[in-house]
């Protein structure tokens, strides 16, 4: 009987530890395909690039490894386009074709499933942008998103129905529901992008079990990320980029990288996760030649972790399917697309 006691008095240990440590390690997910999904980590990416966008991403991290991490997530982005043109008399008394819509909202939003050990969050996103041209080839985009998830404990309930164990109370492991907001800037050019995010700005907090307790404070998370593009051959384009990552606890982590892209239509790359891993990626588009302007995008990324977590995993992979609709040549102003 007293072993029994000290081993659940261990177990409890363990998974108050367990909690700790998620509490303030990875409340994000991580993406290695942020290339070509940009809205997961900057709402003002919705719409930016004029196309109707729908993404699959799915993420297993440290295959093998008990507890790991692992983030699904669809999501969706359009905007509204010029159209159904009129005639306006301007301020010179001239007569001109003036769009009814501008061109500049636009609309994205997605839902997502991640867990991490044994913290558990699902939810959603929606995303509003506005996109202006601050010259003919320089467009800026401000988004805002509503995000809101259902977090939850993941415990064995008929293991611990002590009343001393406040900590697993019955309100965590049936879970609560945390509102928060996103905030973006984005700057496209044919030649470079940058963005800047803030995620979870309101700071939304989560009690664990009652006051004695304290709260679970969620992390403001600051994305900065930038890439240009280096003509290397007739069809052919390197590509550099650069995402850094810091949160409030000043934690920051950068990937450093560089893609190979051919002909838009096939692109590999590797980068540097600092202190963390070596990340590889491959992908390719498809076009339908039955549908106009639609391609089917698919990519993979594979994690080599550099820290001692290796010797018990088989690395980290990630899967994006992507369809893109209004896909060609007419992208930027100077095709008049918005």
């Amino acid at each position: 009987m007293k072993n029994l006691v000290i081993m659940k008095r261990l177990t409890m240990f363990l998974v108050c530890l367990n909690l700790a440590l998620l509490a303030r390690s990875q409340q994000l997910p991580v993406y290695s395909q942020y290339l070509y999904n940009k809205f997961l980590i900057n709402p003002a990416h919705a719409g930016s690039d004029g196309l109707t966008s729908y993404n699959i991403t799915a993420r297993e991290q440290w295959v093998g490894y008990a507890g790991a991490p692992r983030t699904f997530s669809v999501s969706g982005q359009t905007r509204i386009l010029k159209k159904k043109y009129r005639l306006k008399q301007n301020i010179f008394d001239q007569t001109v074709y003036v769009p009814k819509t501008e061109g500049r909202v636009g609309f994205g939003g997605y839902i997502f499933s991640d867990r991490n050990g044994l913290v558990q969050r699902t939810g959603f996103q929606t995303s509003y942008s506005y996109h202006l041209w601050l010259e003919d080839y320089t467009q800026i985009s401000m988004g805002l998103a509503i995000t809101g998830y259902h977090y939850k404990i993941n415990v064995d309930e008929t293991s611990f129905r002590e009343s001393n164990e406040p900590l697993l109370s019955d309100n965590l492991r049936r879970g609560v529901f945390i509102p928060d907001v996103d905030f973006g800037i984005y700057v496209l050019n044919p030649g470079y992008e940058v963005g800047f995010s803030v995620l979870q700005l309101a700071g939304a907090a989560a009690r664990l079990g009652n006051n004695s307790n304290g709260n679970y404070w969620m992390d403001r998370h600051y994305y900065l990320f930038g890439s240009f593009s280096l003509p290397s051959g007739a069809k052919a384009k390197l590509k550099p980029s650069t995402l850094i990552k810091i949160s409030e606890q000043f934690r920051p982590q950068a990937d450093i990288g560089l893609t190979y892209v051919y002909d838009t239509k096939f692109w590999m790359g590797m980068s540097y996760r600092t202190g963390s891993s070596i990340v590889t990626n491959i992908g390719m588009k498809y076009v339908n030649s039955r549908i106009k302007m639609t391609s089917v995008y698919l990519g993979y990324s594979f994690d080599f972790a550099i820290s001692k977590i290796q010797r018990v995993t088989y690395g980290t992979h990630e899967i994006v399917i992507a369809l893109k609709l209004g896909d060609s040549a007419r992208r930027f102003r100077w095709k008049d697309r918005y």
